[in-house]
């Protein structure tokens, strides 16, 4: 026998007997697979095969949407502070924003002896859940809350509504919003439910056609910012699902002549370095972003380590910062 044929019989990858053998994770219902297996065979692994658990190379693969996306970046700094600190490797796969590269990556960790793998994706398919099974190491999920993984996310329902109650202070009448795919739960839906929420308390409501949809650029804000503006020109607030988009919005503004906030107030989510640099700087809700890396990466070793995932959540909180645009 050998540990292919063991895998083979198993049911499972050669990575999977090999951390078996050497106390990885692996999940209960593969561990019994393996144990039936290696009781009807009576199968011995070679001393080489049970290299001491300190000597295992250990790598994490991480999947990441943009890596020049600052709130991101601050995450990946937080999951490599951990990593580092344990002696584990990180393989890192930036995708792009695109889904099917996404699957491709996890289609490819399939062939790598990885300990776990951390993803942070805005759309979340039955092919992702597909793949992940698949890969039979533990997962943790960062930005979103998805039942069957440990998550580690943020309270944007909580942020958007905290902007939604900022823009109301002013008494402004006019509400625009500009907002991203709410295919995406957190950054889409829930920030869209947290801010129609907020006008909601007040009696009031947002017509769908006031809504404008926009990617996570600059670019994209002000486009989004100029239709907003050119088919509502009496807006006079307007609620940004991120900083990129309220800060390309700004722009637009500035750029024919509106007054910022005195024509028209302005909030974004996330607190990136560029709020507090552009004029007027940003009023924004501060996601800790490089947080929720850290304890991500602490939420996957220490399932790693007990062997054991019970599917924890961890919510992350947030801080309203006032500034000038609202």
């Amino acid at each position: 026998m050998t540990v292919t044929e063991i895998a083979k019989l198993a049911g499972v990858s050669k990575a999977c007997v090999s951390r078996y053998f050497n106390h990885g994770y692996v999940s209960e219902e593969k561990r019994n697979r393996i144990r039936e297996v290696i009781q009807q065979t009576g199968y011995v692994p070679a001393k080489k095969l049970q290299t001491p658990v300190t000597e295992v190379k250990q790598t994490i693969g991480v999947i990441i949407p943009k890596i020049n996306s600052e709130s991101i970046s601050r995450m990946v700094a937080g999951i490599s502070q951990v990593l580092n600190r344990e002696g584990y490797r990180m393989l890192l796969a930036d995708t792009e924003n695109n889904v099917e590269r996404e699957l491709q990556y996890l289609q490819s960790f399939q062939k790598d002896e990885l300990s776990g793998v951390i993803i942070s994706a805005t759309i979340f398919t039955e092919k992702h859940h597909e793949l992940l099974q698949a890969l039979g190491v533990p997962v943790v999920v960062l930005g979103q809350n998805i039942p069957e993984y440990s998550c580690v996310y943020h309270d944007d329902y909580g942020a958007a509504y905290a902007m939604g109650e900022r823009l109301l202070s002013l008494d402004r009448r006019h509400f625009g919003a500009i907002l991203v795919t709410r295919q995406d739960t957190a950054a889409g839906e829930e920030r869209y439910r947290g801010f129609t929420d907020a006008l909601k308390s007040r009696g009031m409501d947002i017509p769908e056609g006031r809504i404008m949809y926009s990617e996570f650029s600059l670019e994209s804000g002000h486009d989004a910012a100029e239709k907003l503006l050119s088919e509502y020109p009496d807006t006079d607030a307007i609620f940004c699902a991120t900083d990129s988009i309220a800060i390309g919005a700004m722009q637009y503004l500035k750029g024919i002549g509106k007054r910022i906030p005195e024509d028209v107030a302005v909030t974004g989510i996330g607190h990136s370095r560029m709020t507090e640099i552009v004029s007027p700087t940003v009023t924004t809700a501060h996601l800790f972003y490089k947080t929720t890396g850290i304890e991500g990466a602490d939420m996957l070793l220490k399932i790693i380590d007990k062997g054991i995932d019970m599917r924890n959540k961890l919510k992350m909180g947030y801080e309203v910062i006032q500034q000038e645009s609202c």
